[in-house]
This record gives C-alpha cells, sequence and structure tokens, in this order.
C-alpha cells in the first residue's frame, strides 16, 4: 500500500482483522497517513507513564490508545453490517463517493 492510500476515514466504524485485539470493532479516533496508521477508540490499549508536572500533581499511570497499521483493519458497513472493502462511485450530479462492495450502499458524499 502507497504512503497515504486508505478509503478509511476518521469516524469510520472498524473491525481488527490481525493482531492482540483481533475481532473487536471501534471508531476511528485519528489516522496518520503518512506512516499508514490509525487510532482506534479502545484498541490497543498501551500503560503510559507520566512524571509529575509540579508538587501537587502526582505521578501516573494512563492507559491510552496506541496506534494499529491500517492493514489490520476492515470497515463495518452501516447497512449489511459486515466487515467489506469498500470502492469508489461518480453519482450522476458528478459527486464521488464511497460504497460498500458487498451490499452497494453508498456511505457518504464526499467534498469535490
Amino acid at each position: 500500500m502507497r504512503q497515504g492510500q486508505t478509503n478509511l476515514r476518521e469516524n469510520d466504524q472498524v473491525e481488527v482483522i490481525a493482531g492482540k485485539d483481533k475481532g473487536r470493532v471501534g471508531k476511528i479516533l485519528s489516522i496518520d497517513r503518512r506512516n499508514n496508521r490509525a487510532v482506534v477508540e479502545r484498541i490497543n490499549m498501551i500503560k503510559k507513564h507520566q512524571k509529575p508536572v509540579d508538587a501537587q500533581q502526582p505521578g501516573q499511570i494512563i492507559d491510552r490508545e496506541a496506534s494499529i497499521h491500517i492493514s489490520n483493519l476492515m470497515f463495518v458497513c452501516p447497512e449489511c453490517a459486515n466487515t467489506v472493502r469498500t470502492g469508489k462511485r461518480i453519482l450522476e450530479d458528478g459527486t464521488k463517493v464511497r460504497s460498500c462492495k458487498s451490499c452497494g450502499a453508498t456511505l457518504e458524499i464526499s467534498k469535490k
């Protein structure tokens, strides 16, 4: 996969298809297109050790999401509720949309 090439967007529901969280579903919080990685809600949790900033705030251990490679994620279609591949279609008015390869549903209208 070339750098930055993906059909996934923020707020998409995705399922993890490989790794320790295989089978879990979550929403994409952010995408790093340069490194082909995404941060998914409650997936690939890590513990971050934070030093105290000043005397009033103690040091702590924070649970947070780490990024996961986008090749390990698959889009979940809201219409047919399956993990599917997505394609692109051009509507009659010239707008480009993503579509489900399984059921053919239009996912959303993108800005041209």
